[in-house]
């Protein structure tokens, strides 16, 4: 099926004179990361600081109730309703990413999210204005999950066309690092507050969101400075702007959309799990409260510090598939051995156990940073990482820890008691490993995509370069 504007999808034409390529001077494109990666560690810092939250102290302050479990289960709602609001924030700004460009958006998307962020640590708790509590903390929530909707779809986009083709998967993961950041920050804030006093019985709690304000500050300069995408600029040289980018997506790319989902199943689904729900369970079914969990989260972010960029540099040696695939099947093995691990009640094994698993989540996720922009054309990229991203972000990563709430209630009381709390873990680690399953299944679907010129208009799936094995590719 043609795309509008055809005979510039032909590969060779998309060199034409109407926009010579240039090369992307050294300090534009370390501005480029620096700005995704900045992006990115706001969005998960806001996003780790939630799941802790909601993991250690929102049960009590905005829901309480005289059953933990049950509180567990209302706050990890409020958890999921954040996912569930992401794909409107995709599809909005993805759509005017495409049409207006990407520095605009990223602009957009990072004010919300921080505005959002910072106005949880005003919020009255429940104690205080009752039923407005947990209504206004939901109503944050929901502006929070519309900003993040595009941010980190923004980041993978900008930096994969920012990016030189045969280092790609290497600066494309680097925006990741944003993701480590955010997850290191905000578990280091919550290690030292718990090491003062319970937190959710002072104002200290407000804290960690309020610094939001900080991180906005700096992102926003450095964004100021950046320019404009240098794919964007040539599709807006050549006219080759479309006006509808989500119709266009619909109409094209539903095949390439439904294989996101299905890769995203895998990272997104374990991602919610081990950075929230295990934390979660340490503390209610073994008894790891406390800084265990923030430590845990601490050390695993530490860890992705080397799996990200090694990930990338893996896509780009052997092709974005197999380094996913690869990393998909890791975790799909590991996840009965983690969760029998933190069944146990050891600290320093979980700890240990948590970080070897969330390596699988890593490396998944670095790759993404240039496969799925590489998936997209070019006049519907943005919308369709957005779109895909974020569809799959409520499916798996948003409903997960709900599910897994779910999971513990049900074994608390099919079981009986603590013990029957502690035996959940079997039914958790299925539910991890269906998930892993899903997206190795996926890999298997999905064309290797490693140098394709993003200035080609149409998805990899039309694409007969991409078509080629990853053999192949690493002899051409």
């Amino acid at each position: 099926m043609k795309h509008p504007h055809s005979i510039a999808a032909t590969p060779g034409i998309g060199n034409d004179t109407a926009m010579p390529r240039q090369a992307v001077a050294t300090a534009d494109l370390y501005r480029a990361a620096w700005a995704a990666s900045l992006g990115s560690a706001l969005e998960y810092y806001d996003f780790a600081l939630y799941n802790l939250a909601s993991a250690l102290i929102f049960g009590p302050l905005f829901f309480p109730s005289s059953d933990p479990v049950i509180g567990l289960i209302a706050s990890f709602g409020a958890y999921f309703l954040g996912f569930a609001i992401r794909p409107v924030g995709g599809i909005v700004f993805g759509t005017l990413g495409d049409r207006y460009g990407r520095k605009f958006v990223l602009m957009a998307t990072i004010l919300l999210m921080g505005m959002a962020s910072t106005l949880i640590g005003l919020l009255p708790t429940y104690a205080s204005a009752g039923i407005w509590a947990p209504v206004l903390l939901v109503g944050c929530r929901l502006l929070q999950g519309l900003g993040a909707g595009a941010e980190q779809a923004g980041a993978a986009v900008l930096m994969a066309e920012y990016a030189p083709a045969r280092r790609r998967g290497y600066f494309a993961a680097l925006p990741f690092m944003g993701v480590l950041l955010g997850t290191v920050m905000a578990a280091a804030i919550y290690f030292a507050l718990v090491r003062v006093e319970d937190i959710s019985q002072s104002w200290l709690w407000r804290v960690p969101f309020l610094l939001s304000v900080v991180i906005i500050a700096v992102a926003i300069w450095i964004r100021l400075k950046l320019k404009e995408s240098p794919s964007f600029t040539r599709l807006e040289a050549r006219k080759q702007v479309n006006d509808s980018p989500l119709k266009h997506l619909v109409k094209h790319s539903k095949p390439t959309l439904l294989k996101v989902i299905g890769l995203r199943m895998a990272e997104n689904g374990g991602s919610s799990i081990y950075q929230s729900l295990a934390i979660s369970y340490m503390a209610t079914a073994t008894g790891l409260k406390g800084p265990i969990g923030p430590v845990a989260l601490l050390l695993a972010g530490a860890s992705g510090a080397i799996v990200i960029p090694l990930a990338g540099m893996l896509s780009d040696r052997f092709g974005r598939v197999p380094v996913y695939r690869a990393f998909a099947f890791y975790q799909l093995v590991l996840a009965f051995p983690t969760w029998w691990v933190l069944s146990q009640g050891n600290a320093a094994a979980s700890i240990a156990m948590l970080c070897a698993a969330l390596a699988g989540v890593w490396g998944m996720f670095a790759t993404q940073g240039a496969l799925l922009p590489e998936l997209f054309g070019a006049q519907h990229r943005y919308a369709g990482v957005a779109v895909g991203r974020e569809v799959s972000a409520v499916i798996a990563g948003g409903v997960a820890p709900l599910i897994g709430a779910s999971i513990i209630a049900w074994a608390t009381a099919h079981w009986g008691g603590p013990e029957g709390m502690m035996l959940a873990w079997v039914p958790l680690a299925a539910y991890v490993a269906i998930l892993s399953l899903i997206g190795v299944v996926t890999t298997f679907y999905t064309p290797e995509t490693r140098g394709r010129d993003l200035d080609d208009l149409r998805d990899a799936a039309d694409d007969p370069i991409a078509s080629r094995t990853a053999s192949e590719l690493r002899r051409s």
